[in-house]
């Protein structure tokens, strides 16, 4: 099915009026979470014709799916959503280091999903009862709820398996956990959300399902110098660049086209 932001929360219309009249940071905030997203999104698409079960290539492709119509309604709420999409440079961009690493092995992305989906269904509880993002976290908690599931699932099935799979679960873990701290720095327009009670919620979550995994909660930094993480400042990782102009690809070649 082709996504619509009727599957997660109304039509971009209805986004655009929600925040009507909101201050000018909610459209940071809907650009930020909405590249979110949308990066994620293009990233799990990336699996289709690779996972290593057919029943992967469906639950990876539905999760990048529902994520396709958070972003659509998210970035609906500041401009065009194709416009934002596929026309802005790279620094233009605010979404989280951590969404745009490349898959790696399937261990590497079972890694990023846990991290990113704890985060974000933990980040639209918060914001169930806000007045502008409120309408859409209280209908994609329910999607990520099971992301969050699917990750936690497999992060045990390989983290207690075969000592392969859990060498390449702990490896995936171990390179993308630097990236997870710039989830809990706050975002404007996003007041409604206490970001130290988030990551505490997010720390105890994460490190118990790594624990029941047998696995080794990583010792790199997350905060700090030496963390990684500028992503909402418009600052990417070199993989960054060359996903988005394979994203962006189309649309730029013909410009003004309509299919």
């Amino acid at each position: 099915m082709t996504p619509t932001p009727e599957t997660t929360t109304g039509a971009p219309a209805t986004a655009t009026a929600a925040a009507a009249g909101a201050p000018a940071t909610a459209t940071t905030a809907a650009l930020a979470l909405g590249d979110d997203a949308l990066v994620l999104s293009h990233r799990l698409a990336e699996w289709a014709g690779h996972a290593p079960v057919l029943e992967e290539e469906v639950a990876l492709a539905n999760i990048a799916l529902d994520l396709l119509g958070q972003a659509r309604v998210l970035l609906s709420m500041a401009r065009d959503e194709d416009e934002l999409a596929y026309l802005r440079e790279e620094r233009a961009f605010t979404n989280l280091q951590l969404v745009e690493q490349p898959n790696g092995d399937f261990a590497h992305t079972i890694a990023r999903q846990l991290l990113f989906s704890t985060y974000q269904r933990f980040l639209y509880e918060a914001l169930a009862g806000d007045p502008v993002f409120g309408p859409l976290a209280a209908k994609a908690v329910k999607e990520v709820a099971y992301h969050q599931d699917h990750a936690e699932q497999w992060t045990l099935r390989l983290g207690d398996g075969t000592d392969e799979s859990h060498r390449r679960m702990q490896r995936g873990l171990d390179a993308l956990w630097r990236y997870s701290g710039e989830m809990f720095r706050p975002v404007a327009g996003l007041e409604a959300v206490n970001w130290q009670e988030l990551e505490a919620r997010w720390l105890a979550s994460v490190n118990a399902v790594i624990e029941r995994a047998t696995l080794t909660v990583p010792e790199g930094p997350r905060h700090g110098a030496w963390a990684a993480g500028a992503g909402r400042q418009g600052l990417h990782t070199e993989p960054f660049g060359r996903m988005l102009a394979e994203m962006q690809h189309l649309h730029r070649s013909h410009p003004g086209a309509s299919w």
